[in-house]
């Protein structure tokens, strides 16, 4: 049954060409354009439709909603207070592409020892750092096999490394992993990899995974990497076991996150941090992925269509049967 949508908020960056294109989806409506740090409850209280974040404070002045598309992956915080009768959906299979490359990036910086020789460069410092390891033949482990996770795996499999995925729930292993576990097999699989990377959504099931007791059960010398949030490492943790030179890591989310500046995993050895970043808006296909999603999901509750990537109240994870 189609329903009658006659105002849009949208808080995404969008280009002219985003523009056309949500305009397209919902002809006749009227569309606001407000960044998210500008809106006001009376913006947010007669939208109908909002396409992009908006302040967790400004939820409960949503008195017209029916849908939210969240321009991130993560659902954090929004489930709780949704308003009734209002749909959730998220940008999962957005930021696959970019974030994926970002941690191969890193990975590749670790182990060619590409950051000592940055430092040394900066002393004119022409000294040899000894001996590297290759993607090539290590064995990967990425727990969550999302559309970050298992594009990042995929770049594994490509480069010659032997991979194993983790999911939350059973399904039917991609041709990119060569074994596929849940995470109840996490403890065994923790010795056998050389790199672990995590794309974890924050919940119950992964705050606090990769405590102490699980980083010493990785092997020497291999790189922890977290994409998803930094709830899902213990930072106390990380900053012993790294400093002992039992593991490196290479982190773009942290907890606490912003990383205070005293804060000492800024000066811990074997550490790369980056802001943060390695998703948002900084590659230009990131943000044509999450409007294309938005777009559809504008159309779809228009022509009152299931939609895309709805997000289970109960879990905050998108519903396998709604992924884009």
């Amino acid at each position: 049954m189609e329903k009658d949508i006659t105002n849009v908020l949208v808080t995404l960056p969008v280009k002219e060409k985003h523009i056309e294109a949500i305009r397209a989806a919902a002809p006749g409506a009227d569309i606001a354009f407000i960044p998210a740090k500008e809106l006001t409850e009376e913006d947010v209280g007669r939208a109908e439709v909002i396409l992009g974040n908006i302040p967790h404070a400004l939820v409960a002045s949503c008195k017209r909603l029916r849908l939210l598309h969240l321009g991130s992956a993560g659902a954090d915080g929004y489930p709780a207070i949704m308003p009734e009768g209002a749909a959730l959906t998220n940008s999962s299979g957005a930021y696959g592409l970019a974030i994926s490359e970002h941690m191969l990036g890193m990975l590749l910086a670790i182990i060619k020892k590409l950051y000592p020789y940055w430092e040394n460069q900066k002393m004119s410092l022409w000294h040899d750092e000894g001996g590297v390891s290759s993607v090539e033949d290590a064995v990967v482990l990425s727990v969550g096999m999302g559309d970050i996770g298992g594009e990042f795996l995929r770049k594994c499999k490509a480069l010659g490394a032997y991979t194993i995925g983790v999911r939350r729930t059973p399904r039917a292993k991609p041709d990119f992993a060569d074994e596929l576990y849940t995470l109840d097999s996490i403890d065994e699989l923790l010795p056998r990899a050389d790199v672990v990377a995590l794309s974890l959504p924050s919940g119950p099931a992964t705050n606090g995974l990769m405590d102490e007791r699980r980083m010493r059960l990785m092997k020497k010398g291999a790189v922890l990497i977290n994409v998803g949030r930094g709830s899902a490492v213990d930072t106390e943790a990380l900053v012993k076991v790294c400093s002992e030179g039992l593991i490196r890591a290479a982190l773009d989310v942290t907890d606490p996150e912003p990383l205070p500046e005293e804060h000492p995993l800024w000066h811990t050895p074997n550490v790369f941090i980056t802001p943060h970043i390695s998703g948002f808006f900084h590659l230009p296909q990131t943000l044509d992925r999450i409007v294309a999603i938005g777009a559809e999901n504008l159309k779809r509750i228009i022509a009152g269509e299931p939609l895309l990537n709805a997000v289970d109240g109960a879990t905050g994870y998108r519903r396998e049967e709604d992924r884009a």
